[in-house]
């Protein structure tokens, strides 16, 4: 199917109104294409709606945002494309790994409230912020989905007496009828944050009525939030707008710089955009057609052009956007600390330590745990490749795991020849190694302790040992970022490879399925001559 010059790849997302594609042009990037349902196409409310999307999110530039690529709000077929994040919306993301703690925590709540910024720094509200509104782009969020917000200056474009929002993420005044303010934002930012770091809504589930009296009240559950963040996240879910913190002082005391007494910081009204005035903003209103009642029936001839033509976009000046500016390049993430990166090393060794004294007490045994190990964490990590490159090409479906599942099989096989490569690579060298050794009458158990050593570093940075490294790694380092699951991972390879050596201290080797060592009378003349 096609809308305009961009072929549908794919159904990423939908709503009441309507459906996100993944879409391409010739020749040109991917891009997520919102077009509305059928049904509404006729709707002049829900077109005018889209291109207020368009005029809203074509004032904003950040790498927080999704920025806006192409639009037709008043074609055949009305869209608007926007930049592809090839992530998954916060909601999914927590469904499917677990809250947000600590640093990631932090960063996801810094990341968006810079991008609240942004989009207030225009003079625009979006007035919808919610975890299915953000996309996770690897750790950095990026808010989407513009379709209520508005300028300040702005008429209200939907019918008084309609409540356009989710329960549980508006702020208290939008239930009241107060028109929004800044505030409100900070307070849908705030609930987003509590989502992220809890998993689940700030103010509970249930009937709507409900959630929107618990809001009112003020009445969140924030129990199992990081209790460096809670008292931050409190103060922005107050039920008076005035009580909030503003967007800088957050930001502050999120960098760790607010003032102790955590004063108000009244910020400056957002300006709009130089030459996008009150004046422009009249024109456009003048420009869109008239707006009618949801439920008048659809009956629009007007709207379709005549046989063999394209329909001419509406008459009137077209939406002003600023000069197109390369974005600014995203906030670096923060860097290790030395202490983790100590923790690291430390348990890299524990485990090659471990490697060695299974090898000084079963070298076979040990070599074939290895070679198993290493045919199943390189499948894993093919198909786990694969999995991703799917969901970054057409998004997610329902039927993934069982596409998982069935192509198991096949990227076990395609991994057998690398495997074998990084196998024979390493068994070269520990035979290089364990023979130079033996020729030099060193002790049996000392060579099979180096040889242990050479067979773990060897093999972690031979051919094809990245797809081994990946999902050890994804592993090691969450506990190493934590000193407490460190330790006792560490404590445990250091007690493995301890009681190892003192078996094969007091009862030899194994050198099973062999009788006895490979080279013979070796350890007899080594131990009595």
């Amino acid at each position: 199917m096609r809308v305009g010059d961009y072929t549908l790849l794919a159904r990423i997302g939908e709503g009441g109104m309507g459906v996100v594609h993944l879409a391409q042009k010739p020749g040109g990037k991917r891009v997520a294409l919102k077009v509305l349902r059928p049904h509404v196409v006729g709707d002049d409310e829900a077109r005018a709606r889209l291109a207020r999307e368009v005029s809203s999110l074509s004032r904003v530039r950040s790498p927080r945002v999704g920025e806006i690529v192409d639009s037709d709000p008043w074609g055949p077929i009305p869209f608007v494309a926007t930049r592809y994040v090839p992530g998954l919306p916060l909601n999914a993301h927590v469904r499917e790994e677990g809250p947000l703690h600590g640093a990631d925590l932090v960063w996801f709540a810094k990341g968006l409230l810079e991008a609240l910024r942004a989009v207030h720094q225009v003079g625009v509200l979006h007035r919808d912020i919610k975890p299915s509104n953000v996309l996770m782009e690897g750790r950095n969020p990026v808010l989407i989905d513009f379709g209520l917000a508005r300028s300040a200056e702005d008429a209200n474009i939907t019918r008084t007496g309609w409540l356009l929002g989710t329960p549980g993420y508006l702020a208290p005044e939008i239930l009241y009828g107060h028109p929004p303010e800044e505030a409100a934002d900070i307070h849908s930012w705030a609930a987003t944050v509590a989502f992220a770091g809890t998993g689940r809504p700030p103010f509970g589930a249930g009937p709507s009525v409900a959630v929107m009296d618990r809001v009112r009240r003020g009445e969140h559950d924030l129990s199992g939030l990081d209790p460096e963040l809670a008292p931050l996240i409190a103060a922005a879910l107050a039920p008076e707008p005035s009580a909030r913190p503003g967007a800088v002082h957050l930001l502050q005391a999120l960098d760790g710089r607010a003032p102790q007494s955590r004063p108000r910081v009244t910020e400056p009204p957002t300006m709009p955009l130089e030459g996008f005035d009150a004046a422009s903003q009249q024109a456009l209103d003048a420009a869109a057609p008239p707006t009618r009642r949801l439920d008048e029936p659809v009956n629009r001839p007007d709207l379709l052009p005549p046989a063999g033509q394209t329909q001419a976009a509406p008459p009137g000046p077209a939406p002003m956007r600023e000069p197109y500016q390369q974005p600014a390049p995203p906030a670096p993430l923060p860097r290790t600390r030395w202490t983790e990166h100590l923790r690291r090393w430390v348990l890299g060794a524990a485990l090659l330590g471990a490697v060695a004294a299974g090898v000084v007490l079963a070298p076979y045994v040990t070599a074939g745990i290895v070679a198993a190990l290493t045919l199943v964490l390189r499948s894993l990590s093919l198909s786990s490749s694969a999995a991703r490159s799917r969901r970054e090409a057409r998004g997610s479906r329902w039927y993934d795991g069982l596409v998982n599942v069935l192509a198991a099989p096949w990227h076990f096989v395609v991994s057998l020849p690398g495997t074998v490569m990084l196998l024979a690579w390493t068994a070269l060298i520990v035979a290089c190694v364990g023979l130079v050794l033996v020729a030099i009458g060193i002790d049996d158990l000392l060579v099979l302790g180096a040889s242990g050593l050479t067979l773990g570093i060897f093999h972690w940075v031979g051919p094809g040992s990245s797809r081994l490294r990946s999902p050890v790694r994804g592993v090691g380092l969450p506990l190493a970022r934590r000193a407490m699951p460190w330790a006792i991972g560490t404590l445990l390879l250091l007690a493995a490879a301890a009681a190892m050596l003192w078996v094969a201290e007091g009862a030899g080797p194994s050198w099973f399925p062999l009788d006895d060592s490979p080279w013979g009378a070796h350890t007899w003349l080594g131990r009595h001559v």
